[in-house]
């Protein structure tokens, strides 16, 4: 991953900000957890807002991350759970992770990245080693921004490289040696916060407020997601099987 000092910066920002949205933090933890099993590794833990639901509900969680800036914090939060069995500083594009990682290679059950390869130039190369990193069987989870139309300064600041549709995503699966076994959409409603905050009004960071408000309500956008998941989202998530 390759990002500027001034990505890295506008990535915490970012994190924070969705750090106080605690409802759809869970809710995007209750999609995925389903596809995750045994011994899990997560890409890009960030300041660990989904990590904290995996470490609650007793799951053998292995964290990672770019950037190591975040570890200080991850250690304060989950360092005392016997659940969470280390923090890695890993960079998920790397070639050969073999020779750079060989105590990781074949380790995992679940490999999950939750806002992760859009940060990636070549993200086969990533995909390819998350195969490396699970056992036979194993089970990967990708969730990405969805639909390029929505690519925006919103985008930009955070060093995303593109966006992806569900076809997208299950030909890059598909292509890094991995059967998809399930795909949707997630999170309607935000397209259009999304869509207005960054291609009409061209703000260049998500604001807190609207996200606060916004997580009041995810309630009612679950209920929405359950009629519109096939077809749009904000994100697209797929989970993948180690052939």
């Amino acid at each position: 991953m390759t990002e500027t000092t001034g990505n890295l910066q506008y990535g915490t920002d970012t994190l924070e900000v969705i750090s106080s949205a605690s409802k759809f933090n869970r809710w995007m933890y209750e999609t995925i957890k389903p596809h995750c099993k045994g011994k899990i590794l997560e890409i890009g833990s960030g300041i660990g807002n989904i990590s904290q639901f995996f470490v609650e509900d007793g799951a053998e969680i292995t964290l990672s991350d770019f950037d190591s800036s975040y570890f200080t914090r991850l250690e304060e939060k989950f360092g005392s759970s016997p659940n969470m069995k280390g923090i890695h500083e890993i960079d998920f594009s790397v070639g050969h992770p073999e020779k750079t990682y060989p105590h990781l290679i074949g380790q995992f059950d679940t490999v999950f990245a939750l806002n992760v390869v859009e940060h990636i130039e070549d993200h086969y190369q990533a995909l390819k080693n998350a195969h490396l990193f699970l056992r036979p069987g194993g089970n990967v989870v990708i969730l990405v921004p969805a639909f390029q139309f929505l690519f925006n300064g919103f985008d930009r600041q955070l060093g995303h490289y593109r966006r992806y549709t569900q076809k997208s995503l299950k030909t890059l699966m598909e292509s890094a040696g991995f059967k998809v076994i399930h795909s949707q959409y997630f999170n309607f409603i935000g397209t259009l916060g999304w869509y207005l905050s960054g291609n009409i009004l061209r703000k260049q960071m998500i604001p807190g407020g609207q996200m606060r408000f916004y997580d009041t309500l995810v309630p009612l956008w679950k209920m929405v997601d359950f009629f519109t998941y096939r077809f749009s989202g904000l994100s697209v998530i797929q989970a993948g099987q180690k052939k």
